[in-house]
């Protein structure tokens, strides 16, 4: 943790702990020495006017019952993390289609934008104004958002008229939905596919048609789920049967050696200085787009299929330009 995530857990174990807070406990929760638990006090009394007062009956800190109401942080005082939430769902509701959810929805649109409007910066400006969430590739909402999402709620199965763009084909599939995923900016519908006998994922904007079935939907297992859709890479979700190992060159490396590909990634560092990554994968279209935008700073090296796979794109790609 740095200062600033130090100050604001500080704030949170004094605001929540019931009995004074002994700094041994300090220590441990703000992973720092003991020096350090002591300055971080005397700045915040110093500084940001935090009331912290030392109980010697009870060997502990706390926030001084006396002062009246609770202390807040002044300012902006959110952490990485839920500025980031906070932001991200205040974007995502602002892309809402209208009608969807309307009446459900604004009122927490209306608690995000309280929480916000408080964290403002010198002259008022809200803090939204400042901090900018680009979404790449981002494609439209599907119009059959509303009857999907009141279908998974309403546990009934959904009949499907769908587009597949890698075959560019359309099939009719009676499905039950399970969940609904939001995923690089775009949604994404999990679900039992009746047809196929099996856990399969629609892109909600590929949907042709859409209507609720009387038929009650079938039941997964959420740990069923997790696995089928944890176990291998990005959003081409099945069987993780395949390990993927790829090396970075060390100008690449400055960035993917600090990006978490696969919750279950191992990697290790080159004696050159070049970084090997090992990833588990299913269906590996989705590991070579992300892969292809390195070009010459990465290299396949197991297993011969997948690098066989990367080779051949890269060819079509320089036969584009032979022309």
């Amino acid at each position: 943790m740095d200062r600033f995530d130090r100050i604001f857990e500080l704030n949170r174990i004094l605001q929540t702990a019931r009995y004074p807070v002994s700094r041994h406990r300090l220590e441990q929760e703000l992973e720092c020495s003991r020096a350090t638990v002591k300055r971080l006090i005397e700045e915040m009394r110093l500084y940001l006017n935090a009331p912290i007062v030392y109980d010697r009956r009870l060997n502990g800190y706390r926030y001084d019952p006396n002062e009246g109401e609770m202390y807040e942080l002044p300012g902006l005082w959110f952490n990485a993390s839920e500025l980031h939430a906070l932001l991200t769902v205040q974007q995502l509701l602002e892309g809402v289609q209208p009608g969807l959810l309307e009446s459900h929805l604004q009122p927490l649109r209306r608690k995000i934008d309280t929480l916000l409007e408080r964290q403002q910066g010198q002259g008022g400006e809200s803090l939204s104004n400042r901090i900018r969430l680009i979404r790449a590739a981002a494609r439209p909402s599907s119009p059959f958002f509303t009857l999907i999402a009141g279908s998974l709620a309403a546990r009934r199965r959904i009949y499907l008229v769908y587009y597949n763009r890698s075959g560019d084909t359309v099939s009719e599939r009676e499905v039950s939905p399970q969940r609904l995923t939001h995923y690089r900016d775009n949604w994404y519908l999990d679900t039992w596919c009746h047809l196929r006998e099996g856990i399969r994922t629609f892109a909600m904007d590929s949907i042709r048609q859409a209507r609720q079935l009387d038929y009650v939907a079938k039941e997964v297992e959420e740990e069923q789920l997790e696995h089928h859709f944890a176990d291998t890479y990005g959003i081409f979700s099945g069987q993780a049967n395949n390990l993927a190992v790829v090396r970075f060159t060390p100008h690449a490396a400055k960035w993917v050696a600090s990006e978490e590909w696969h919750p279950k990634q191992q990697y290790r560092w080159l004696e050159d200085g070049r970084y090997e990554l090992t990833l588990p994968y299913g269906n590996p279209e989705e590991l070579l787009m992300d892969l292809l935008k390195y070009g010459p700073d990465v290299e396949i090296v197991s297993p011969p299929d997948l690098r066989q796979a990367i080779r051949q794109r890269l060819l079509d790609a320089v036969d584009n330009y032979k022309k």
